[in-house]
């Protein structure tokens, strides 16, 4: 299963010369993804690719290349003589993200109340626990990266690859309505505790209020894009 981007990293040093082609596209579309994702390009921004070739230190070509990927995934819109633009968001694209991930992330949590094994489950904790310092400082970027990695770790005590990947996609895609949620303090507190009561339900291998406490944590997003949307 492919790594989960790292938000709580926005700036990168120059990329040595040595790096294969196939290396800096993947690099290139990584780094512009995570600008994307992270709101540091927001919704209906121009992209400019000069500028981003000079800022990111990478040739044309790559940049060239992972925007087209980016388009694919729907994140830009390139546009025949005006340029790239970031993709707007849509209130209703997330919401049929959301009905998606509902069913499939109860799924998930049912997975890992009976396949996961007790270390996995101490890696979610050794994750959540890291929580409060970013909370104090509100940094939204490493609250982000910790989001990704808590929801990926159920994923992968899940045990089932088909599922995983499905999932990480669909948080990937959520990230950017994640992070206009997350800038409010508040909000980022509740998020703690739910994850909390989802983890305290599965070191208990409690199927029933795992899946409540996931269906409520769900819920709970829907709510708050709807009121920042």
């Amino acid at each position: 299963m492919p790594e989960p981007i790292d938000f709580s990293s926005h700036r990168q040093p120059a990329i040595a010369p040595t790096k294969s082609a196939a290396q800096l596209r993947e690099l290139a579309y990584a780094q512009i993804k995570q600008r994307i994702i992270s709101c540091e390009f927001r919704p209906g921004d121009a992209i400019n690719e000069a500028q981003l070739t000079a800022t990111l230190g990478l040739g044309r070509t790559p940049i060239h290349q992972a925007l087209h990927r980016l388009e694919v995934e729907g994140m830009v819109t390139i546009m025949p003589r005006k340029g790239v633009m970031v993709t707007a968001l849509s209130l209703n694209d997330v919401l049929d993200m959301i009905e998606v991930r509902v069913s499939n992330e109860q799924l998930c949590i049912k997975l890992a109340v009976e396949r996961a094994h007790d270390s996995e489950i101490q890696a979610m904790r050794d994750i959540l626990e890291r929580t409060p310092a970013l909370l104090a400082k509100h940094d939204v970027a490493g609250l982000m990266s910790l989001d990704l990695q808590f929801h990926m770790s159920i994923s992968a005590a899940a045990h089932n690859r088909v599922l995983a990947e499905l999932l990480r996609n669909l948080h990937e895609k959520q990230a950017r309505f994640w992070y206009l949620t997350l800038s409010e303090n508040h909000h980022s507190e509740r998020i703690y505790h739910e994850h909390l009561q989802i983890l305290e339900a599965l070191e208990q291998r409690d199927g029933d209020a795992a899946v409540a406490a996931v269906h409520h944590h769900i819920d709970d997003f829907r709510r708050a894009i709807m009121r920042t949307l």
